[in-house]
């Protein structure tokens, strides 16, 4: 049962790896030549995108402007390198939880290893014997620039049918809006 943590990370990013239709997700941290990258679904990163500037956003309401979080992502901190090689996956992510950390203007973002028996999000112990646990503290721009970056990645994905919204294969697609099926992999 590994935790992985970082405070601050040097880097932390979704990316991904295979081509569209074929990817694999990944969110990775580094610190220090210290690297950690776990595997998740697509939908998983674009949740956590806009789950975080939902977050960023909330908190810019309620306090009325506060400088400590931008609006939108800072250019100085975007980052679209690629992933940190070779990519190899600590644990797959079953849960994920955010939180604001008002007393250090900090975001927690919280990846648990899918298992059977989750432990409590963002606990201050963590169980011996329980998932393993890949927890980052970032600024709210480096959180900004993130979430601008994940969806970027999501999107960069196979394009979506004009008609129906389901992806197009390079060799094709059967649209269900053009003959009233579709073909099931």
């Amino acid at each position: 049962m590994p935790v992985y943590m970082y405070d601050p990370p040097e880097r932390f990013v979704a990316g991904s790896v295979g081509q569209p239709g074929e990817r694999t997700f990944y969110l990775q941290a580094t610190s220090q030549g210290r690297v950690t990258s776990v595997s998740l679904e697509k939908f998983q990163v674009s949740l956590l995108a806009e789950r975080l500037d939902e977050l960023l956003d909330e908190i810019l309401r309620r306090s009325g402007g506060s400088p400590e979080v931008p609006a939108a992502a800072p250019a100085g901190l975007q980052d679209d390198g690629p992933l940190d090689m070779p990519v190899e996956e600590e644990f797959r992510v079953g849960a994920i939880a955010l939180a604001w950390d008002g007393d250090e203007n900090r975001v927690v973002i919280e990846a648990q290893e899918a298992t059977e028996e989750p432990v409590e999000p963002l606990a201050d112990e963590i169980p011996a014997g329980g998932p393993a646990v890949l927890r980052v503290r970032i600024t709210p721009g480096a959180a900004r620039a993130f979430a601008q970056r994940a969806l970027a990645v999501v999107a960069a994905g196979r394009p979506p049918c004009p008609l129906c919204g389901l992806p197009l294969n390079a060799d094709g697609h059967v649209c269900p809006r053009q003959n009233g099926h579709r073909v099931s992999a």
